[in-house]
This record gives C-alpha cells, sequence and structure tokens, in this order.
C-alpha cells in the first residue's frame, strides 16, 4: 500500500473526534486506507444487503451489535442515512474519540446529513484517488 499523506491526519483526528468520515468517489482508495489504518476495528460494509437491512431497518440494535469490539468502521454509510442520527445518540450517550469511522461516497446530500445530525462530532476528509508516478 502506498502511504498517503491523509493517513497522518486522519489518525491525529481520531483522537479529538468521536467520529471520523472519509468521503470520495468509488475505487479512490476510502476502504483500504481505513482498514489499514485501524487494523483493529470492526468492519461492515454496508454494500452486504444483509448489513444493509439492518442497518436501515433496526439501526440501534447494528450498533449495538458492534459495540463490544471497540471501534467500527462502517463502509458504504450512504445506504443508511437513518443511521446517522443513532450514531449522534451513541456519541452523545459515552465518550470516546475515533470510535466511529465511516466512508462513503462523495454525495452532496450525505455530506449535508453528516454535518448536520454530527456537528461537533465529526472530522471529515475528502479522499481523491489515488495518482502514483
Amino acid at each position: 500500500m502506498y502511504e498517503r499523506d491523509i493517513k497522518r491526519k486522519i489518525v491525529a483526528l481520531a483522537k479529538k473526534f468521536p467520529v471520523i468520515a472519509v468521503l470520495g468517489p468509488r475505487q479512490s482508495g476510502k476502504t483500504t486506507l481505513v482498514k489499514e489504518t485501524f487494523q483493529d476495528y470492526a468492519y461492515t460494509n454496508l454494500e452486504n444487503l444483509n448489513q444493509r437491512e439492518l442497518a436501515q431497518t433496526d439501526p440501534s440494535y447494528f450498533l449495538k451489535s458492534y459495540q463490544k469490539n471497540g471501534g467500527l468502521i462502517i463502509d458504504e454509510v450512504q445506504h443508511a442515512p437513518a443511521l446517522f442520527s443513532y450514531l449522534q445518540l451513541e456519541v452523545d450517550a459515552k465518550e470516546g474519540e475515533g470510535r466511529f469511522i465511516l466512508t462513503g461516497s462523495q454525495n452532496f446530500l450525505m455530506n449535508e446529513k453528516i454535518t448536520q445530525t454530527l456537528a461537533g462530532r465529526v472530522a471529515i476528509f475528502d479522499s481523491a484517488p489515488l495518482i502514483t508516478k
């Protein structure tokens, strides 16, 4: 894996914010970056239809099912917009920095939902595609 400058910034802000969001176009390396950076976190991908359905129909249970694992990476979070309100409740109920790492396609509506619901609780990074020489 190529070392990316954004990684140091993500690690630093994960010590200050409970939620980190890495947004960008498909195939820009978001998933690879967060999985490599937060190797001990539980991981779920909402492209998986079973996970997506659970996150959409019972967001509270979905989040609670990962609590025992410490941190959680939720990949393609744009598929379950209702999750943002539940993330806010989780973050407000229990202190801890860098608890949730979110990835998703760069999408104006999702970015707006994240900034409104998780204001003051999230650091947002835009991930451009990796260009090698």
